[in-house]
This record gives C-alpha cells, sequence and structure tokens, in this order.
C-alpha cells in the first residue's frame, strides 16, 4: 500500500446465461467489483423487453409509490430469467394496484376530511364570544354565503367589499378570518383572498350553533375519521400482504438496478461473460461469495485490455481516509503517481493549526468535528485540525483569544512576528524539497530514472543553489545554481536527439517557468505565518474591546461573541489557505490525476423504487 494507490485487478466470470442475475447479485454484494463490458462474444445481451416493462414499473411508482411498503430483498438464490421475474412481478403489482386504487382513494378523502376537521377546530380554538353562531354561517343562503379562511400570517387584506362582514380570528397556530355577505360579493373576496394565497375552508351543515357543542360534533367526526384512516390502512397493509407485494416490489426493483448498472453483456445461446475489475487483488472475495452462493462460474484472473483505463483503489487507513478530500479536487491518482492523503494527514493539520494557534478555539473545532463527522464526513478533518490548533495554542500561549492564562512555549505571534514568519518560510521550502522529491520518486515508478537523473535534477540543484546563496550570502550557491541550469538544458536537449536545438529551447523555457514557479511556491508560504499574526492581532482585539468593560457581563458577552466570530469566520478563511497552498504550491510539483476512480458495483437493496 504505502503512498502508492493500488491498480484494480481484472477479471472474467463466465457462468450459464441463466444465472447471470444470481450472479450479478452476488457480485455486487461484495462491493468489491466495478463492470466493464470487453468482449469479442458475437452477441450481446439486449434488454428492450425490461425496459418496456420497468417503464410501466416507474409509473405505477409515481402513483402508488407512496402506498407501496417497503420492498423486500430478494435472496440470490430466488434470482431467475429476468425476463419471466418481470413479467411475474408487473402481474402482481397491477393486480395490486387494481384493487388498491379506491381503497386508497377512500384513504386520501377521509385525511383530507380529517385536516379540514382539525384546521376547523384549531379556528374554534378561542374564547366564545369571538366566534359567529357557525351554524348560521355554514346554512346562509340563497342571497347569503359564510366562508372561514385561512389567511396567510403576512399577508395584508385591504380590500373588502363593502357588504362583507368579517369576524378575524387569531389562534397561536394560524390566521382565520370569518365572513358573510351577498353571494356576489363573497365571490369577488373569494378571488381577492386566493390572490393573497389564502385557503377557503368548508364549514359543514351540521355544525350547532352553540361553540361548546360545535367543538364537540368536530373532535366526535375527527375521531371517526382517525377511525376510519385507520381501519383502511390497516387493510391496504392486508391486501399487500395477500398480494405479496413487497417480494415483486423487490424483484422490480433488482430488474431496475439491472437495467440501471448492468452494462450490455456478451452472451452466448447458453454462457453470459462477466468482465470488470475488482480492488480484492487476488479475487478471494468474489470467488468465496460465489461459491458460497451455488453460481456455477468460471474465474479468471488475466492482464486487463489494452484500450481500457484500469480504476485506482485508495487503500489508505482510517485516518487518513477525510484526507482524500484534497486529491479527489484534482482527480485520482494514476498508478505511478502518489497518493498524497497520509502525507497530508500531518501536513494539512499542522498548516491548519500554526494559523490558527489557540488551544480553546481548536476543542470547539475538536468537538464539532466528533459530533458531526458522521453527518458531514467533511468535517472529520476539523478533528485532526482541532488538535493542531490546541497544540499551537500551547506554543503560542493563547486559550480564547486570552494570551495570559498559560506561558508561551515558543512566542507570542504578535510580540515577535518575525521568527513566526521566518518558521512558515522554512516550512515552505521543506514542502516544496518534499514535491520534487516525490516527483523524483514517481520518475522511478515510471522507470524513467534516467529522465530524472539526466535532467529533471537541474531544477533541485537550482532551487537549492539560491536558497544557499540567500541564506548564507555565499556566491557558491549562484554557481551551483548555475551548474543546474546547464544540467537541466543540456540534458533535456541530448536526450531529444537529433533535435537538439529545438528541444534545448524548450528545456530554456520550460526551465525558466519551474524555477520561477518554485521560488513564488515558497514565498506563498509566508502567508502561514501571516494568517498567524492575524488571528492574534484579532484576538487582541477582541479582549481590548472585553477589557473597555466595566461589568463581567459585557466582558463575558465580548468574548463569547468574539470568539464565535473567530472560529466562524477565520476558520472557514484558514481551510481555504490550508486548501490553496496544498492544492497550488504543494500538489502542482508532482500529482497530475492520471488515473479513474474505482467505483463499486451499487448492491439493488440500496436502489428507490422506480427510479
Amino acid at each position: 500500500m504505502g503512498i502508492r494507490p493500488i491498480a484494480a485487478q481484472w477479471f472474467e466470470i463466465l457462468t450459464p446465461r441463466e444465472e447471470l442475475t444470481r450472479a450479478l447479485r452476488c457480485l455486487a454484494s461484495t462491493g468489491a467489483v466495478e463492470l466493464q463490458t470487453h468482449s469479442q462474444a458475437t452477441s450481446r445481451a439486449q434488454l428492450p423487453d425490461l425496459h418496456q416493462g420497468l417503464d410501466e414499473y416507474g409509473e405505477l411508482s409515481r402513483r402508488f409509490g407512496d402506498w407501496w411498503p417497503e420492498p423486500q430483498p430478494q435472496p440470490v438464490e430466488a434470482a431467475a430469467e429476468p425476463a419471466n421475474q418481470l413479467d411475474t412481478a408487473l402481474a402482481t403489482t397491477r393486480r395490486w394496484a387494481e384493487e388498491a386504487a379506491p381503497l386508497i382513494a377512500e384513504i386520501q378523502n377521509t385525511r383530507r376530511m380529517r385536516h379540514d376537521l382539525e384546521t376547523l377546530r384549531q379556528a374554534m380554538a378561542v374564547d366564545d364570544e369571538e366566534l359567529p353562531d357557525l351554524h348560521q354561517l355554514a346554512s346562509s343562503g340563497p342571497y347569503l354565503a359564510g366562508r372561514l379562511y385561512v389567511v396567510p400570517e403576512d399577508a395584508e387584506i385591504q380590500q373588502v367589499p363593502p357588504s362583507v362582514l368579517l369576524q378575524p380570528v387569531r389562534t397561536e397556530a394560524n390566521r382565520f378570518l370569518f365572513a358573510v355577505g351577498e353571494n356576489e360579493q363573497i365571490q369577488m373576496l373569494d378571488e381577492y383572498l386566493a390572490a393573497l394565497k389564502a385557503r377557503p375552508l368548508e364549514l359543514p351543515r351540521w355544525l350547532p350553533g352553540e361553540p361548546s357543542e360545535a367543538r364537540a360534533a368536530i373532535d366526535e367526526r375527527i375521531a371517526s375519521a382517525r377511525n376510519s384512516d385507520e381501519r383502511l390502512a390497516a387493510s391496504l397493509k392486508v391486501l399487500g400482504e395477500e398480494h405479496h407485494l413487497a417480494a415483486a416490489l423487490g424483484r422490480l426493483r433488482l430488474l431496475d438496478w439491472y437495467v440501471t448498472h448492468v452494462p450490455e453483456l456478451p452472451v452466448t445461446e447458453r454462457f453470459a461473460w462477466i468482465t470488470g475489475w475488482t480492488s480484492d487483488p487476488d479475487a478471494q472475495t468474489v470467488d468465496t461469495k460465489l461459491h458460497d452462493n451455488g453460481v456455477n462460474y468460471l474465474l479468471r484472473l488475466s492482464e486487463p485490455p489494452a484500450d481500457v483505463a484500469r480504476p485506482m483503489v485508495m487503500k489508505n487507513p482510517l485516518w487518513a481516509r477525510p484526507f482524500e478530500l484534497f486529491a479527489a479536487l484534482l482527480g485520482t491518482p494514476g498508478d505511478s503517481e502518489v497518493d498524497p492523503s497520509r502525507i497530508l494527514a500531518f501536513m494539512a493539520p499542522l498548516m491548519f493549526g500554526y494559523m490558527f494557534g489557540d488551544v480553546g478555539q481548536g476543542a470547539v473545532l475538536l468537538a464539532i468535528g466528533l459530533l458531526l463527522r458522521k453527518k458531514v464526513p467533511m468535517l472529520a478533518l476539523l478533528i485532526p485540525g482541532g488538535i493542531a490548533a490546541m497544540i499551537f495554542g500551547f506554543v503560542f500561549g493563547s486559550v480564547f483569544t486570552n494570551e495570559h492564562l498559560i506561558p508561551a512555549l515558543w512566542v507570542h505571534p504578535i510580540e515577535q512576528p518575525i521568527p513566526v514568519l521566518t518558521a512558515s518560510l522554512i516550512f515552505g521550502v521543506a514542502v516544496v524539497t518534499l514535491g520534487l522529491g516525490l516527483d523524483a520518486h514517481q520518475c522511478h515508478w515510471r522507470g524513467e530514472d534516467m529522465e530524472f537523473w539526466g535532467a529533471r535534477l537541474g531544477l533541485p540543484m537550482t532551487y537549492f543553489g539560491i536558497l544557499f546563496a540567500i541564506v548564507f550570502v555565499d556566491a557558491r550557491g549562484v554557481w551551483f545554481g548555475m551548474l543546474g541550469t546547464v544540467w537541466f538544458i543540456l540534458g533535456s536537449a541530448l536526450r531529444r536527439r537529433p533535435d537538439v536545438l529545438p528541444a534545448a529551447g524548450n528545456a530554456a523555457g520550460e526551465y525558466i517557468e519551474t524555477v520561477l514557479q518554485l521560488l513564488v511556491n515558497t514565498i506563498s508560504f509566508v502567508r502561514v505565518g501571516a494568517f498567524a499574526l492575524a488571528h492574534a492581532g484579532l484576538s487582541a482585539a477582541i479582549m481590548g474591546m472585553a477589557d473597555g468593560f466595566q461589568s463581567m457581563a459585557g466582558k463575558a458577552a465580548v468574548l463569547v461573541l468574539g470568539n464565535i466570530l473567530i472560529i466562524g469566520l477565520e476558520g472557514l478563511v484558514v481551510g481555504i489557505q490550508t486548501t490553496r497552498l496544498v492544492l497550488f504550491e504543494f500538489f502542482i510539483r508532482f500529482l497530475r490525476s492520471s488515473g479513474r476512480q474505482f467505483r463499486p458495483l451499487p448492491s439493488p437493496d440500496e436502489a428507490e423504487p422506480g427510479k
């Protein structure tokens, strides 16, 4: 493993055609297989009938999916010829739909009526004096009409027909409006309130006029509707069990997965040929799964075809997996490139903590990462980042912006900025040097040792020569850098004989650009120290504001709000700067992202019905 990604292994499986679905389901359950069709077989499995039937399944899902039970996962031994499975499962679902449609319509009507009754009951949750005579309001006619509206909170009612009487009622949950007037005027009010998104509510004629009696009558009807709903839902559940609907939906989900995720497979009259990649180097997991489930098969591992791209498998330990995100921003490392996740597990928190050095704030970031890492996996990066911030908090002597609670193990950034900036510059030199070293290592993996030793070695020679000349003010560094110049240009030109002169010109242009990049990349790391100073300066400003208050409550409020501001705003900025330095100052030296990610075949049991 180490820092080199693992290339997936090519496999080929020959299985009887009637056992194809069983074999594919077994492969999906391993989580270690990615299918890729590549064969010269005379025909391929074409599934137009499945597509047509699954379109019907999708339509049934749109109409009845909310009323379906959870699809029952189908055991491997139940998998059979796809077309036969589809016909049987669709027939079962159709029969259920025909019998269930009236029940569902009745349930919907019952729930709609119950909802309206519950809303009407909310409108009556006020004093009796605020309510009109509901029986007279509901029975008004033929020239008068009564209404009850549910009005949005932000609606401003300004245009009311002159002959309409209104009685507003407000409860904790809703705003209501009772209205009575001539039919034409009420119709005008309907249109006006509809534009304000108010909803009219039917007033049943059976409502008694006395509010207490009306509430009792509504409660009785709500209870009756609830009982009807439960009875109908139970009948619908029994209907599904009688038709074995969950099993049929499980088969349909399996077939939907089959068509969506499985490519066209080469077949003969009796056999199917399954090809693809496995993340298991010796395919032991795949072999065991097929064998344990009684699938008849022949498995062979071989070299992949020349015209297919081999996917890469990132097998990092648990503590390094969150840092795979950085490389994924550019793509996937190839089989002759470094997977930098393990390196970044130390480098990225080091930069983050240096820029965000505070014991208390680091502890808050650590707690957020621990609490939310499962809901938002990206926040797992806050765990090492928070720990590093706490460590540098002790180094800089800062606890929740206060630099007087604990002594600094090194310096206070505001008091001694030069050492802070110098340390970040030295760190930048180390990171750039590491990038050059990884580039040399990749040349070895690609079998291009002479490319590095014969030419590219001139780049680090020039880089270190310039650094030596600047740090020690010594001309020998300049001469060593010039030797690196000659080494790179001459070596590149000689390796491209007979076009020596054009190659030398191209090499000179590449050399100048790369050396300038190396110097700029190094200087960019000064921002790590600069943000450490900015963090310390902002902390000092918060403390100064807190000291300006006489009361302890005022001091505490400023400190709490100030720390929240720093954790939220500066934490985001420091995270962005860390990402930028990793991508554009470190990865640029060696990472080309020439690979593609291994994507395992998903399980059919995880698919959504009818999708």
